[in-house]
């Protein structure tokens, strides 16, 4: 039987890049998966819902977790993934980008928390996974407004985890390092200096893996964070 046969999964940001990736890999192990994004693609195999919403308005988040529990019941397992990236230095940094970061990186994965948590507490049961950054827990030249965000969501990460132990509820952080994405295009990271070539980065598949590893582990196993990234010079150069 597949590691997830039958499991409710509402994946955020689904529509591409590393939560495309996180969808297809649990719809593989037999999950049932709720792809949720600001646009609507092909629905692929596996899929059970496809829902357009904006994470970052309460209203349409509220929505959306009343019409999943209604339609499919309460999640098995929620992956709190939508967030957008950010380069650039304090100097040219403005209130608007910062505020942009801190809704799509924080305040979506809050008002997604908020709205999903509270039933999976009751049915005493589920897995939440945030997906981070290695800029979670260490900051970086470029990254004033990403990084403040990150660190943003590793604080509601904990706060959580402590408010929902003991509930049979599992809280995890998986923290990955640079992963090729479209989000890296209009930076070029190949041509700037200290930065990992495209190539030398994570894949999405690989972020994937480690969501499918941490949402099978057996009810009484529980990984509060979990951090990877690309070999070689990543541990020491410029990431996102």
């Amino acid at each position: 039987m597949s590691r997830l046969h039958n499991q409710l999964a509402i994946v955020t940001g689904a529509s591409r890049g590393i939560g495309a990736a996180i969808a297809e890999a649990l719809a593989q192990e037999g999950a049932r998966v709720v792809r949720v994004a600001r646009t609507v693609t092909q629905r692929a195999g596996g899929v059970a819902s496809e829902v357009i919403c904006d994470l970052t308005e309460p209203d349409q988040v509220a929505t959306l977790a009343t019409s999943v529990t209604t339609d499919f019941g309460v999640p098995d397992l929620v992956v709190s993934n939508a967030g957008g990236f950010l380069l650039k230095r304090l100097e040219d940094t403005t209130a608007e980008d910062l505020e942009s970061q801190l809704a799509i990186n924080l305040r979506a994965s809050f008002l997604v928390a908020k709205a999903f948590l509270p039933a999976m507490r009751r049915a005493g049961r589920g897995t939440f996974i945030s997906i981070g950054s290695v800029a979670d827990h260490r900051g970086f030249p470029e990254n004033v407004a990403y990084a403040a965000s990150k660190y943003g969501l590793r604080g509601l990460h904990e706060t959580l985890l402590e408010e929902f132990r003991g509930s049979g509820v599992r809280l995890t952080l998986v923290s990955p390092g640079p992963t090729d994405t479209s989000m890296w295009d209009p930076f070029d990271p190949d041509r700037r200096q200290g930065f990992i070539p495209r190539a030398g980065m994570l894949r999405p598949s690989d972020v994937a893996d480690a969501v499918l590893f941490v949402a099978s582990r057996p009810a009484h196993v529980h990984i509060d964070w979990l951090r990877l990234g690309p070999t070689g010079k990543a541990a020491t150069d410029k990431h996102g």
